[in-house]
This record gives C-alpha cells, structure tokens and sequence, in this order.
C-alpha cells in the first residue's frame, strides 16, 4: 500500500514525458475554445455573453444594426492553419451569424477570409452561397440540412491545406477545393471569428483540433 503514492506519480511522469495531453485537451485530440466562464482567447467588442453550460451567445445592444461592424464580431486571439472545427449553433426567426475562418485582417473579416453561413433558410428547396451551409461568394451546400429556428445543429468543419469539408447535421454539404474557389486568395493561416449580425445567435461545444500541415 505504501508504494501505490509512487506509482501514481510515476505513472502521471510517464504520461507527461510521453507527450501525454494537457489539461485542456480532451482524448479525442480536441481543445474547448471557450472557458465556460469568460471570453479569454477571444477579442471583441459586441455583447457576447457566455450563459450556464458553457453557452455563447449574442445579446444585442439597442440601436445595433448590420454586418460591417468587424470589431463586434467575436474572434480567435490566436490564428489557425489546417483543423477540424466541431460547434453547435441555434438562432430566433430572421436569424443570421457565420463562421470566418482563417481570417487575415480583424478589420475586414469578410474579404480576408471566408464565411461558412449561418441563416434561418430551413425548407429552402435550392440554397445558394448565402444560405445555410453556403460559403459566401462561393458555392451552395449540396443540401438543405439546416433545422428550423430555435433547434440546435451541428457543424463539423475540417479545413486542410486548399480542401475543405463541411458536414451539418450528419450530411456532407461541402466538399471543395479553396484554390479553385473564388476564395483562392485567402491567407493559408488566420482567425477563426463569429459574425455579429445585431441579431440573437449562440453557440455551444465549441471545439477546435489542430491538424499537422499537409
């Protein structure tokens, strides 16, 4: 019984020397992007709150309007190349945010990196870039996987190199190829950030996986 002390603390030497996780990563390789208490590792200056359970979401300011305000989007202190991006998001009726990944200016999100849309367009029949699942200026989902207003969904988003996958709600509804997009320019490496629409969005299980370069 008196050696078990020892090898416990030989057994958590073993783990740390052999490149064992840290306390913020998860078995699965995947880190929370949010502490559950605060907005640390992220910039902003829109009213995002992080609520019970670990929960972000956007309470709107009075007189808040429109989507060129890139200081109130939320976003990434840190900058991300190749990853895989695991989120859930819900929004109200009208509802409107986005996904910007590799951003390279926080002063013009939209054209120095590119937007995954979040939109209120279940049942849409043909969506287009603008439309839930769409990249923006870019191309349509293959489907409409997006649930009604007030239901939550699901992303799971890997980017590696110039390719790019977007699954929602189980179904694959990206599958492109960067540098033939309309998005080729963007930088290889960049912030990950959320679109403040001055309208009701939120977020939870917001995890990120880093990939080794390609």
């Amino acid at each position: 019984m008196k050696k078990l002390p020892f090898l416990r603390a030989f057994a958590v030497l073993t783990v740390l020397l052999s490149g064992g996780l840290s306390a913020e990563q998860g078995a699965d390789g995947f880190v929370e992007m949010f502490n559950g208490k605060d907005l640390t590792g992220w910039k902003t200056t829109g009213n995002w709150v992080i609520e019970e359970n670990n929960v972000l979401t956007l309470k709107p300011r009075p007189g808040e309007s429109g989507w060129q305000r890139y200081d109130a989007y939320i976003a990434t202190e840190k900058q991300y190349g190749d990853f895989i991006l695991d989120l859930e998001f819900k929004f109200d009726p009208k509802g409107n945010s986005g996904v910007f990944m590799r951003v390279g200016d926080l002063k013009d999100h939209v054209n120095s990196g590119f937007e995954l849309q979040i939109l209120d367009t279940h049942g849409l029949e043909k969506p287009g870039h603008h439309d839930c699942g769409g990249i923006i200026k870019t191309q349509g989902p293959s489907k409409n996987m997006v649930k009604p207003a007030g239901e939550w969904n699901r992303y799971v988003i890997t980017l590696r190199g110039n390719h790019l996958t977007v699954v929602l709600n189980g179904e694959e509804i990206q599958n492109l190829d960067l540098s033939k997009s309309a998005m080729t320019d963007r930088p290889a490496k960049g912030h990950i950030s959320f679109q403040d629409e001055a309208k009701r969005i939120w977020y939870r299980n917001v995890r990120i996986k880093e990939l080794p370069p390609q």
